[in-house]
């Protein structure tokens, strides 16, 4: 089992395309935060993230995003990677002192990208510009006006801006305008709201397609005939099937050999995953995210013996579905026949399945002091031990994006 918490948080480009994550990291027997633990917290998370998570796991090809405190910058032994995909963020009280400046020259020869975090522009500052790479600015920090004269400031070195704190559609539409390259935020786990606005016909489609593969009810010929009617669905499905993610022992020539041979459940899911993995114009680290919720929902409804386990997948899996079809989770959901407890959690956060999704939503934000253990009468899950969870739902999705 970890001793430790470690979670990620995404970057954008413009195209909405996944750059690269900041890595988040606490030990799991400290109440402080890691800018607190400083040196202890950066050494830690490198060892973790390098020696028993895997970065491959936890990034992938995309780069990764480590704050860096002052005592590091000044020991290069102290940094494990090499510098082709990794930006060292340097912390805002990091002074621009004539050591600070030849570490960072160093660092760069080495290939590091340089980051400057929750920075403020400042006259004193222009020489750790000139250094950096990517400069980060807190949005919530500045008014409309305030941000206005950051980027004007900034712009004329050269550098590329990332927009942190995003927490809405309006606010990345905001930064977009003003030139920003890079966003960060949670910001595409919420739907973009229109007053009077209508589901498209195939988005439309897919609600009801959703509606269907949703209900734990749904007997075998119904699922086939149903999933038939999409030759497109019907397609990836077999595709997905008879992909080295199952690795079954002989080809899937039908839809009805695949539920026969996987069982109803299994198709049902996977069916929900290809629609939802069909609608256009979304990030897909929005996929992503969804994967993540609905594996770790479904793990840690098993170790605590809750019943229907699958139905906790489909809450993880549903949870992100207003912000893909830029819908209020109420609306959706009343054009949805799902059963109550499946309403309730993605709407209210209640019962079994609300309270395992709001503590996965937390811990996918890094948000440690507000995860406590969760129980179902004397079976308990630590945090730590949602830890593993978190990090086995991260392996298992990134295989499931693969095979998609």
């Amino acid at each position: 089992m970890p001793d430790f918490f470690l979670a990620r948080q995404p970057v954008y480009d413009t195209e909405m395309n996944t750059f690269g994550y900041e890595l988040l990291y606490r030990a799991a027997d400290e109440t402080r935060a890691p800018a607190e633990l400083g040196e202890q917290a950066t050494y830690e998370l490198l060892n973790h993230a390098l020696n028993e998570v895997g970065f491959d796991t936890l990034v992938g090809n995309a780069y990764a995003l480590v704050n860096i405190p002052e005592s590091i910058l000044h020991d290069n032994s102290a940094l494990p990677f090499s510098g082709n995909q990794i930006i060292l963020e340097i912390l805002e009280d990091v002074s621009p002192s004539e050591r600070v400046i030849q570490s960072l020259v160093n660092l760069r020869q080495q290939g590091y990208t340089i980051a400057l975090d929750d920075f403020v522009f400042q006259d004193n500052l222009v020489e750790l510009i000139r250094l950096a790479h990517i400069i980060k600015i807190d949005v919530l920090a500045h008014d409309e006006q305030g941000l206005k004269t950051q980027i004007s400031e900034l712009k004329r070195f050269g550098v590329k801006l990332l927009a942190e704190k995003v927490e809405t559609q309006e606010q990345y539409e905001y930064c977009k305008s003003l030139g920003f390259d890079y966003y960060q935020g949670y910001f595409f786990c919420r739907p973009k709201l229109i007053q009077g606005k209508r589901l498209p016909s195939n988005q439309l489609a897919a609600l009801k397609l959703l509606s269907r593969t949703s209900d734990p009810d749904i007997c075998m010929d119904e699922l086939t005939s149903l999933i038939s009617l999409d030759a497109s669905l019907t397609a990836r499905l077999l595709r997905y099937t008879n992909s080295a993610f199952f690795a079954l022992p002989k080809k899937i020539d039908s839809l009805r050999h695949a539920v026969t041979y996987l069982g109803v459940k299994l198709i049902r899911q996977w069916a929900s995953v290809l629609v939802m993995s069909g609608i256009d114009d979304k990030p897909h680290e929005l996929l992503v995210t969804a994967l993540i919720r609905a594996r770790m929902c479904e793990t840690l409804a098993e170790q605590l013996k809750l019943d229907n386990k699958e139905r906790f997948f489909m809450i993880g899996l549903l949870s992100v579905l207003d912000a893909l079809l830029d819908q209020p989770m109420d609306e959706l959901l009343s054009q949805m026949p799902l059963s109550d407890d499946i309403t309730q959690a993605l709407s209210q956060y209640q019962g079994d399945g609300g309270r395992l999704l709001n503590h996965v939503i937390q811990y996918q934000k890094g948000e440690w002091q507000q995860i406590d253990a969760i129980c179902n009468g004397h079976i308990c899950i630590s945090p730590n031990e949602a830890s593993s969870k978190y990090l086995q739902a991260l392996q298992w999705a990134r295989d499931v994006n693969a095979a998609l």
